[in-house]
């Protein structure tokens, strides 16, 4: 396992991170023991960054990891969650205001419940599930939350930014307001190398990449028949409805002849690709089984993408928002 810089903060964290919303039931049935045990795989095999949320289950996920961090006796293992706003804004909506949105009660309400689900005396870090621009004029949240810090209920303050709007964290991560940013970056959604990634290079912000495998399309394991298979209110049954599967399918099967030459499968080329940003801290992979954890770790071992791949694949970007 390789490790980078989290930006300023002088934490050195897995290249290969463990995201934990599955855990929490959204993405199909989970067996929690079972779920356990593959975060202490992933803990034994050098990851030590986990990333999960209120949202994921009503707290669920957040009960489960820490459940398995009362398990684990080995070296730190750094765990970041996310507060919900009290309104979600319309997905379609483009500068949605702060205001209300992460109110002081709300904030220390939701610290308290993450706290006491984590089974911890801090938060290692804090995000906002839900960053808006706006928030870099109304100052409120960052005030609550610098008076949390002074308090010792949580670390490190981060927001993650709306889904598909990477130039949104631009102002922030230019500002360096918080210590990381968390922002969609895959093969397909390519757009945070052209503005948010340089903005917090020179304010040394954190990036913590998520959707790496595009919610499971660049595993490079979908058949024409594997819509059929996920169940009915599952979250890949509503994001990849209607034409949304087909569509998919076809971009992802021409990445993977592009990326043949230079890689087994598509899910290695898929994380290599992100972790070939050097601004990049730490790599989501969403992993229900010790193989998951296995097979991720094994692209972490400091290899080179090829440029000649990286020149080719500019032209597959496909910026889309499926969460909408």
């Amino acid at each position: 396992m390789q490790y980078r810089s989290f930006g300023r903060t002088g934490w050195n964290v897995s290249e290969i991170s463990f995201g934990a919303w599955q855990l929490g039931g959204q993405w199909g049935a989970v067996d929690d023991e079972q779920s356990i045990g593959t975060l202490l795989s992933a803990y034994e095999q050098g990851i030590n960054f986990v990333d999960t949320a209120e949202l994921y289950g009503a707290g669920h996920s957040e009960q489960v990891v820490g459940e398995s961090l009362r398990r684990w006796s080995g070296d730190r293992v750094y765990v970041a969650t996310k507060i919900q706003p009290t309104v979600w804004p319309n997905a379609t909506e483009d500068d949605p205001a702060m205001t209300g949105r992460y109110p002081q009660w709300h904030l220390r309400h939701g610290v308290e419940l993450a706290l006491s689900r984590l089974g911890v005396d801090r938060i290692d870090l804090l995000q906002l599930h839900c960053w808006l621009g706006d928030g870099v004029n109304n100052l409120e949240w960052l005030e609550t939350l610098n008076a949390l810090r002074v308090e010792g209920k949580i670390d490190k303050i981060g927001v993650s930014i709306r889904d598909y709007r990477p130039d949104e964290g631009v102002d922030i991560a230019a500002l360096g307001l918080v210590d990381s940013i968390q922002v969609i970056f895959n093969l397909f959604e390519q757009r945070p190398v052209d503005r948010l990634f340089p903005a917090g290079a020179r304010s040394n912000t954190a990036f913590i990449d998520r959707v790496a495998f595009d919610s499971g399309a660049l595993s490079g394991q979908w058949t024409p028949h594997t819509y059929a298979g996920w169940e009915p209110g599952s979250q890949q049954h509503e994001m990849f409805r209607g034409d949304r599967f087909t569509d998919t399918l076809e971009r992802v099967e021409a990445l993977k002849t592009l990326c043949a030459p230079y890689y087994p499968t598509l899910a290695e080329a898929a994380i290599r690709y992100t972790l070939s940003s050097p601004e990049v801290s730490t790599v989501i992979a969403g992993m229900r089984s010790r193989s998951n954890v296995a097979r991720n770790v094994s692209y972490s071992d400091g290899a080179p993408f090829p440029t000649e791949l990286l020149d080719q694949l500019a032209e597959h970007r496909w910026p889309r928002n499926y969460y909408a």
